[in-house]
Order: structure tokens, then sequence, then C-alpha cells
């Protein structure tokens, strides 16, 4: 390489499409923005425009040729592809410099090792913070020698391994200029005006929790670093000038800082003011009840929020101590999703199936007293994935807990089965621990399925919330009744046996969601094309079963209701789902007050039942859907973060 040849820089992170939109490639433009700032000769080096989007190999090398050095951005969502790309590079380009960083790049020396001899076109895999390693990697590149380089591993020209520690922190964060003010995706956004785009933004850096299957605060990225005001607030101007939709906070916990609510405030003004940005998405952090609503409430307010993440992962005490999450308290999560339902603001919850410790009866107990605290609208049941260079993913964690893992195709639910991929990604699933083995853990699986189907996608939530408050029960035991295999009921039967089978489809590595050619082609998630299927064929047998199975459990644990109230609360549920097609509002006679009932328990105010000949209005003509696929989109799909599957009723 010439003294005074410019040197050409590739990048690359790929991403997926999220409905019309790619996200700005932030990570590597970091990088980019820190090297053109601190380079002793910059004019030298040309950084290409990055390779943000699912490329063809042969399109993704093409774009990199005659390159002297690539630096990929790597994760679990395009880790396989990047590296079928760099192999294909170094077969056309010997000597150009192939840089791996990102989490999915292994920290620990054996696992780096492994990792470079595995991949020999990779010539340093870096680990930890990539600014400052990769200024140095730029600066050391003419004599090739990584010796100094901090945070590498690397084999050497005498064909031995080298690992070099970690370089410290960056904690003047304002030292890295912002990709997006100081202009370094101005180029970008001229070269693709055809794309719409949603964007990433940081403003501090760091996690003070330790969560085992988590990266984020592992060692020592647990301190945590501010960018300044002014910087976040000249970003969130970048935003709004250049008319970016969708912005997502990458903070690990937004809401931990006074400061905060400021931001969030910047955001509710320029949308006002612009019209931009039209959704603010944030992480909430774990301890501070009063400051998360607050932020949530302005976020909701001013329509930046679709729902608030309450993201509890498990309620077993003894789980959360293993995954390190016991410093995290559960009362905040109470107290929160309270003051949420009580101010109407639209809430969902994360828990995961397998976690270390759980067990089905635990992970269901759990999910019943999450829906008694008063989550009405969505719970979303992750499997758990475990992530490279977490503690989970260290071979004596996972022989300590039982873990099984198995290799499973990573493929996103709602997405396009025409989107074919030549690479696929995959995941890590625990489909089986020591305290949750196998069969418990199909079953657990289907009672999330099935809880989703009847609870969240409202087929059934106002008999059992009628039942709850008049019985009572927990949403678990009302749940295991369809969960009964004695095939009594041949609709509840098929439900159950689609679920089951799914479930030991995924134990084997097959993929999370299915696959509907007839519904949106697209990949749907379980509950939901059972739903879906539900409603398509014949939704008065389903009811009828439910019914009959309800009330059959009722008598066996001689359990008395009002006459005709089961009735009622089936009829008025049936009545209020969304329907394509329908064009006229619908009356409904009932003997009992359900709907004020169910509202009130949604609302955490007590209703007495009452009865007499109570007449009801469903809405039908405000929202309508004249064809399948419409429904599908905007109620089954759109709705279901925020359950929003019933018509408005008087």
């Amino acid at each position: 390489m010439g003294t005074n040849k410019q040197i050409s820089v590739g990048l690359v992170q790929i991403g997926d499409k999220f409905g019309d939109q790619y996200y700005l490639p932030y990570s590597i433009g970091l990088l980019q923005a820190y090297a053109q700032k601190h380079l002793k000769q910059p004019d030298r080096f040309e950084f290409l425009l990055p390779i943000y989007w699912r490329v063809g190999v042969k399109e993704g090398v093409e774009h990199l040729l005659n390159t002297n050095i690539i630096f990929f951005s790597v994760y679990i969502w395009n880790y396989q592809l990047s590296l079928k790309i760099a192999s294909e590079i170094k077969k056309r380009m010997k000597d150009c410099i192939v840089v791996f960083g990102g989490p999915q790049v292994p920290e620990s020396t054996f696992e780096m090792k492994s990792f470079l001899e595995d991949n020999p076109f990779v010539d340093i895999g870096c680990y930890g913070e990539g600014e400052i390693t990769c200024l140095n990697i730029l600066e050391n590149l003419e004599e090739r020698s990584w010796e100094d380089v901090p945070s590498i591993g690397f084999i050497n020209k005498e064909n031995s391994f080298v690992y070099n520690t970690t370089n410290e922190r960056i904690d003047n964060l304002n030292d890295i200029p912002s990709v997006y003010s100081d202009g370094i995706f101005d180029s970008l956004l001229n070269a693709h005006p055809e794309e719409s785009w949603s964007a990433l933004i940081e403003t501090n850096r760091g996690c003070p929790f330790f969560c085992s299957y988590c990266y984020w605060g592992k060692k020592t990225r647990n301190r945590l670093f501010q960018y300044e005001m002014e910087r976040v607030f000249k970003e969130i101007d970048w935003f709004s000038h250049n008319r970016i939709q969708f912005i997502f906070c990458c903070d690990a916990n937004f809401g931990i800082l006074n400061r905060d609510i400021e931001i969030v405030n910047k955001v509710a003004e320029n949308k006002k003011c612009y019209g931009y940005p039209i959704m603010f998405s944030v992480q909430n952090t774990k301890n501070s009840t009063e400051r998360i609503f607050m932020l949530q409430k302005i976020l909701n307010d001013n329509g930046l929020q679709k729902g608030v993440n309450i993201a509890l992962q498990s309620l077993n005490e003894n789980t959360l101590e293993h995954v390190n999450r016991s410093n995290i308290s559960m009362q905040t999560y109470k107290d929160l999703q309270s003051i949420f339902t009580q101010s109407k603001i639209p809430t969902f919850s994360d828990m995961i199936i397998a976690l270390p410790e759980e067990s089905y009866e635990t992970f269901t107990k759990g999910v019943s007293e999450v829906i008694k605290n008063g989550q009405y609208n969505k719970i979303q049941f992750i499997n758990l994935t475990v992530l490279r260079n977490a503690e989970m993913a260290e071979p004596e964690y996972q022989s300590k807990y039982g873990m099984r893992i198995v290799k499973s195709k990573m493929i996103s639910h709602h997405t396009s089965l025409d989107s074919t991929q030549e690479v696929f990604e995959m995941q890590d699933l625990v489909v089986e621990t020591e305290a949750m083995p196998e069969k418990d853990w199909i079953k657990t699986r289907v009672f999330c399925w099935m809880t989703s189907l009847l609870y969240f996608n409202k087929l059934l939530q106002i008999p059992f919330i009628v039942i709850m408050k008049w019985c009572s029960l927990d949403c678990k035991e009302l749940i295991e009744i369809f969960m009964n295999e004695s095939g009594k009921y041949k609709k509840i039967s098929e439900i159950l046996s689609f679920f089951v089978q799914k479930a030991e489809d995924i134990q084997e590595g097959g993929s999370e969601y299915v696959a509907s050619k007839k519904w949106l082609n697209i990949w749907w998630p379980s509950d939901e094309i059972m739903y879906i299927k539900i409603c398509y064929q014949n939704l008065d047998v389903f009811y009828e079963e439910a019914e009959m199975a309800i009330r059959d459990f009722l008598l066996e644990k001689e359990i008395r209701l009002p006459d005709r109230l089961l009735h009622d609360a089936i009829v008025l549920n049936k009545s209020l789902l969304k329907k394509p097609f329908a064009v006229k509002d619908l009356k409904v006679n009932l003997d009992h007050n359900v709907f004020e009932v169910y509202q009130g328990a949604l609302k955490k105010t007590k209703v007495e039942l009452e009865t007499g000949c109570i007449n009801y209005t469903i809405d039908r003509t405000s929202n309508r859907w004249p064809s399948w696929d419409e429904w599908l989109r905007e109620v089954v799909w759109y709705g279901s973060k925020k359950g929003a599957y019933l018509y408005e009723c008087k």
C-alpha cells in the first residue's frame, strides 16, 4: 500500500426491514465518526457508503470490491450473512483486511481463538466498545501491526493466536461525533432518497444490572456515562428536520436519570412543531416508579408510543435470584401496572420461558399474578435465546441448570414468505431445563399460546374476568380447562393438538412461527394463526364448546354462578369481537350488566352485578374491514400488542 494512495474503508451493518423502513446503521456510523475526527491523516481514508440492508451475497461482494479494509458490525440477526459475504470477499481480495466487531464476536480468550480458527477469512475480531479499537486498527493499517491495538484477537504472521486486553471505556462520550447532527449519514440519505428511515439514539451508555441472559451490564459495561444534553437535543432536531418517523432509544434503562423527563418533553415538543418523530420507543429503567410513569404519560399523551413495556421476565423469586435479577423490585412493576391501568395507558409485559429454576407451576402462577395485577392487553411470551458473551452462554452455567439448546432459524413474525434468504440466521433456543423438563416445556409453551388466544386475543376475556371476579378463581385454572386432552370437545381438542405439535416442532429446531400463504402470505405467531382459523371457520362452534367446557369445570368444582351469567358473558364476548364484512351496529339483550362488570374490572373499580333486561348497542360501523386481508392486517396483526380486538359498546 503506497503512502500516498487513498485507503478505501468498507462498512457493513446489515439490518432487516421493519414495515417499509430500515434503521440507519448507527453502530458502524459511530466508528466512522470517531475515526474521521481522530485520525492523524483523515483525508487518506475514503469511507464507502455502508451496507445497511439484507443484501444478496453477490451484491454485497460487488459493493465492497477494491476496499483495503472492511468493518462488519455483527449481532444475532446478521451474523451468518456477514460471515458469508466476508468469506467470498477474501476469495476475491486476499489482501483486504476483514474486521468483525459487535456483540456476536466472542470476548473470552478461548472463544475468540476458536472464532478466528473457524473463520480464517476474518483477520481481526474486536470485543467491547469499538470506536477506539477501530481508530487504532486504521492507524496501524499501513504496517499491519496489531500488537498494540486493544480489545482484539488475531492470528499473527507466525500463525500464532494473539489476544489483546480490553481498552478503557470512553468516559467522555461527547468525544464521539454525532452520526446525525455532524453529518455522517447525510450522504447516505442523499444516495437513497427512496428510503424511509428509522433511527437509533443513545443518551447514555452502560447498565448497572447483571442479568445472566443479557450482555449489557457485564463486567466494565455496568458504569453509566452520559452524552451532553445539547448533543441529544441537536440529534432530536435532526430527526425532526429529516422527517424520521420512528426513533428507538438504545439506553438500557431510560428513566434512570432525572434529565430523561426533559428528553421526552423535547421529543413531544418537536412532534408538535414539526410532526416528527411520530414514535419514540424506550426501554424503562427498573426501579423508578414515579419517573417512569411521568415520562410514559408524556409519550402516551403525545401519541409517541403504542404501549408501555413492563419487562417482568419472571415472578419466581428463586429464578430471579439465579439470573441475577433479584435486585430489581417486583413491587415497582406491580405499582407501575396499577398506575398505568388506572390512567388508561396501555401496557404489555414480557415473560421468558425456561429461565433457570422456573418450572411449569411457577411460570403459570406468575402469568396468573400478572393478569390479576391488571395486565389485560398483552404478555409477550418469549422463548429463551442464549446470547453470545452473556453469562448464560457459558457451558458451566448451562450444565448447572440442565439446559438443552437447539439451533433454530431466526424468522421474524409477520414477515413475508416471499422475502427468501440466501443465508438464514440461527439462534440458540433453550427447550428444556432441569426445572422444566421436555414435556413440561411443551406444556408451558402450549399454556402461553392458549393464554394469548383466549385471554389477550380476547376470545374469552370477558367470561374469564366475570368468573374470576365472582368465584375468586385465577386465570391459570381457567386456561387449563382448555388443556384437557379428554377429546370431549372436538374444536378445543383441535386447538390443543395444533399447539402441542408446534411446540414439539420448535423443540426439534423448527421455526418459532407458522407460515401461511393463505393469510397475507406471512409468518404468524401460533396463537394468532389459530385465532384467524377460529374466526374464519366456525366461531359459533368454538363458543358453544367453550361454554360447555367452562360449565362442566364449574360443576366439577361445585361453583355456582347466577343463572345465565356465563351465557351472557359468552354472548357479549362473541358479539364484541371485531369481524370483517360487518356493516351494521348490533343490539344485544342480556340478563346481566356484564359489560359494566367487565369494564369495572379493567379500571380496577368495583361494579356490582345487576340483573334485569340490559340492552347493549355494539358499534360496528365506526370501523369496518371489507375484506379478510384488511381485517387480518389491521385487527389481528396491528392490534396484537394492545389487544385491540373488541368493538366499542354502549
